[in-house]
């Protein structure tokens, strides 16, 4: 069986530093995290291991613990509320995450109706429409439909949603609403386009792809769904030790791709294992 690993794959900067934030102020004292730092259980074990516990936006926290923000961000008015508990505030979020908050407000700030492009109820998106509850979330295209009529509509994006359908939820909003001037702002960040076009080639020459990550990952998910949508066989996998060797009996080729919460080790402890199962 042969192994072919995507162009781009697995952590991204945004991720690895967050990462490397939480470990170094773990190092210095007690730190919580508000949520997941990262959609990973296997980070998150490694953050409890070094003492790291997770928390909520509603706790008040100790005077002598740090509590952080997650990669994913949060609104402003969170962040307020937080400092005024007093407690030390540090910020994981990603700049392509503030990127979008940025761009979101200057949209809002135009006198745009605000629209997001994403996953209802994740926490990236609960913090872009923290600060600005009339804005619309589409999660499909059944939702375009019950969008208020407005002159203007300011569409931007989850970081990790698939550009191709951000692009195809913005020329139904403008298909629906010809009358209305449409600006879309494109926030999804490069690091999950590079990994979807990667995975358009593993499509193209595997006969299966395994995608490594959290299965509550979105740009993971996304992965898959890709994989699925393509009519590819796609095994969506946290730990090496998920992987069955029955899967792989009919397969001359596996694709290995992973999202961008996935440790390095984690790869190629994956890409190890489908070597030993390809031995045999």
């Amino acid at each position: 069986m042969k192994i072919l690993i995507a162009d781009h794959f697995g952590m991204c900067f945004g991720v690895r530093d967050a990462i490397a934030q939480a470990e170094q102020l773990a190092q210095k004292g007690p730190l919580t995290i508000l949520g997941e730092l990262v959609h990973n259980p296997v980070v998150r074990e490694r953050l409890r291991a070094q003492g790291v516990r997770e928390g909520s936006l509603g706790e008040t926290p100790a005077s002598d613990r740090v509590v952080m923000i997650t990669a994913h961000g949060a609104s402003n008015a969170k962040r307020a509320a937080l400092q005024s508990t007093g407690g030390k505030v540090a910020d994981a979020t990603c700049p392509l995450v503030h990127h979008a908050h940025e761009q979101l407000r200057r949209l809002v700030t135009a006198g745009f109706f605000p629209i997001v492009i994403g996953k209802l109820g994740h926490v990236e998106v609960q913090g872009l429409i923290g600060d600005f509850p009339d804005t619309a979330v589409l999660d499909s295209a059944r939702d375009v439909s019950r969008l208020p009529i407005c002159a203007r509509y300011g569409i931007i994006s989850q970081t990790t949603q698939p550009i191709g359908f951000v692009r195809e939820i913005v020329d139904l909003v403008r298909r629906s609403r010809p009358a209305s001037e449409v600006r879309f702002v494109d926030t999804v960040c490069k690091p999950t386009k590079d990994r979807q076009l990667a995975l358009r080639k593993l499509i193209r020459e595997a006969d299966a792809i395994v995608v490594v990550g959290g299965h509550t990952s979105n740009n993971t998910r996304q992965l898959v769904a890709s994989c699925r949508a393509a009519g590819k066989v796609a095994y969506h996998i946290e730990v090496p030790d998920e992987l069955q060797a029955d899967w792989f009996r009919k397969i001359d080729v596996v694709g290995l791709t992973a999202g961008t919460s996935t440790l390095p080790e984690t790869v190629q402890a994956v890409h190890k294992r489908l070597l030993q199962i390809a031995s045999t």
